[in-house]
């Protein structure tokens, strides 16, 4: 077999060792070709190659670059699957040839022209690599993990901030495919490159963390973390700690009067999060708590906005965070459920609360379904409290990361929270008229908030930020197993998509036609840390790796608090557990 030399001249001075040539069997076209690889080389899934193409009339040879999609080995001259016995015992002549599937990423100058049959191949290294990926052509890089070649990966940050794009969805299977890990790394990635400018310094984010405490503490050093993963982060440019600045909201504690944030393992630098009566009353947040899709296909939701509206209108506020209607002082959630009820049932009030134009059927199922939600969200809409300590989720107003706790929670009051929240975040945005400082909003379960069916009011919200974020600069980073069943406008507008392990039956979905054939099969073997990354500029997806997280990722990994954790951030007129800098705080892990 004729070698590749290391003298050949159509070779560029940013080129590896020549791995092969363009094989002369196989159909070779301007987007797609097959290399046979030298004996004494090899080729992996990712490496990255280029090859160079003379024409007549150029002064300059057509550079082709592209990324190994599939590879193959054989043997040459055996004609039944017998003969591999006889060839391997010497009794056969044959020889075993690697070829390797390489889908173009870039042609240089723009001539779309197949490569010559026989031309040699190289790997791509330096600059060479950086235009293969078109790293070259991003100002603003963010580093995403590294490649196969241990080399850097990174994302165009004008497709992450909006400047020509937004959003991001990360898909995989539960548990396995690291998805919340990624986006957290992602996040402190924006954080901490030089990407994001000026932005760096005022950027917000705000992170629902649904999954055990896992999130709680991020700005913990990770005890777990060794000096190779270290050295990976210095790879990429990135010190190897945790987030800076971070606050933890945890719903307050059911049947306490006093507001205590309901946390098991981390107490310092946590607030309590509640609505008062009279906030549910006068925000008219009374359409969140019917935030399942299902509820918006059924007639009582008419009801929904006619109760609230007259809420809105008749509720007086009172100085313990409760409400007066009419007369009537309720303190609580489930006094102002049965007080509804009660105005409901009667005939004579019936019509100054949901209208004349509802049948009692209809009515009575609005009922039930108010009744049902009093022990989920009695702990979250209070007017019982002793204290009138802030209690607001704002992230103008807190730290630069700001983690809102509901794993406790059940499920309508995680929507609850997170609907609420999102809306007023979205709204202060609107209100501001500038899409700066930019606000990163990490939602895992996208497809229970937005699903493909259905509608209701998160899902309305989440549409919103999905089509009109981008120019109030919030972006979202929805995490969910299957893309599938999330709304098709939300993943539509997410500039970026990131797939971690999938299920085979999902992978098939076409949801993922961006991925070819061959990457469709490895997410299904994808190990945690890995992901495959696409992005507009770039045709073919990138596989990563993101290093093991600087920050714990559960109470068992945190290391010593830092000094700003070790202080409470606000300061209550009450005794309540404000740990100070110098006073010594245990956790129980």
């Amino acid at each position: 077999m004729l070698r590749v030399t290391p003298d050949d001249p159509t070779l560029s001075p940013d080129s590896g060792p020549p791995v092969g040539r363009v094989l002369g069997t196989a159909d070779a076209t301007p987007l797609q070709f097959w290399t046979a690889v030298d004996p004494d080389a090899w080729l992996q899934l990712d490496d990255v190659v280029v090859t160079h193409r003379r024409l007549p009339d150029a002064p300059e040879p057509v550079t082709i670059a592209g990324v190994v999609t599939a590879i193959r080995a054989r043997h040459e001259g055996a004609q039944f699957d017998s003969d591999v016995f006889a060839i391997a015992e010497g009794m056969l002549p044959a020889q075993v040839q690697e070829a390797a599937e390489i889908t173009t990423t870039r042609v240089t100058p723009e001539i779309y022209v197949p490569p010559s049959p026989g031309g040699p191949v190289h790997r791509a290294t330096g600059e060479a690599r950086a235009a293969a990926l078109h790293f070259d052509r991003m100002a603003r890089q963010i580093p995403l993990g590294t490649g196969r070649d241990g080399l850097p990966v990174f994302l165009n940050a004008d497709f992450l901030d909006g400047t020509s794009g937004a959003h991001v969805s990360i898909s995989g299977v539960s548990g396995v495919a690291t998805k919340t890990s990624f986006a957290t790394f992602l996040l402190y990635s924006a954080f901490h490159s030089e990407a994001l400018g000026a932005d760096r310094v005022n950027s917000r984010a705000l992170i629902f963390n649904v999954k055990g405490e896992d999130l709680n503490f991020l700005d913990y050093p990770n005890s777990h973390l060794d000096e190779p993963t270290a050295a990976t982060y210095g790879t990429l440019g990135l010190p190897a700690k945790p987030f800076a600045d971070v606050h933890v909201y945890a719903p307050a504690r059911a049947g306490d009067p006093t507001g205590t944030p309901d946390v098991a393992s981390r107490t310092a630098g946590v607030d309590a999060f509640y609505w008062t009566l009279a906030q549910f009353c006068q925000e008219r947040l009374l359409p969140y708590v019917f935030a399942d899709a299902d509820d918006e296909r059924q007639q009582y939701t008419m009801v929904v906005h006619a109760v609230a509206a007259a809420l809105a209108k008749l509720a007086q506020p009172l100085d313990s965070g409760g409400v007066a209607i009419e007369g009537a002082s309720l303190h609580s959630y489930p006094d102002l459920v049965d007080y509804l009820v009660d105005q409901l049932a009667d005939e004579e009030t019936r019509a100054t609360w949901a209208g004349s134009s509802f049948g009692l059927g209809t009515v009575n199922a609005f009922s039930r379904r108010l009744i049902a939600s009093k022990r989920d969200l009695a702990r979250l809409i209070r007017g019982d409290l002793t204290s009138r300590r802030p209690h607001t989720i704002n992230t103008a107003e807190s730290a630069r990361v700001t983690v809102v706790d509901l794993h406790n929670l059940p499920d309508r009051a995680q929507r609850f929270v997170v609907g609420v929240t999102l809306r007023s975040e979205f709204e202060r945005k609107e209100k501001s008229g500038t899409a700066r400082p930019l606000l990163f909003v990490v939602l895992d379960e996208l497809n229970k908030y937005a699903p493909r069916e259905g509608d209701s009011p998160i899902k309305e919200v989440l549409l919103d930020i999905a089509e009109r974020g981008r120019s109030l600069g919030v972006v979202l980073i929805g995490a969910q197993q299957t893309a599938s069943e999330v709304e098709r406008r939300i993943v539509a507008n997410s500039a970026v998509k990131v797939v971690g392990r999938l299920d085979p039956a999902e992978a098939s979905r076409p949801e993922y036609g961006f991925l070819p054939p061959a990457q469709r099969q490895r997410v299904l073997l994808a190990k945690p840390g890995t992901m495959f990354v696409s992005q507009p500029e770039i045709p073919v997806p990138l596989c990563v790796e993101f290093p093991f997280p600087a920050w714990a990722t559960r109470p068992q990994e945190a290391g010593a608090a830092p000094a700003a954790t070790m202080r409470s951030i606000t300061q209550a007129a009450d005794p309540f557990t404000v740990v100070g800098a110098d006073q010594e705080q245990e956790f129980p892990f």
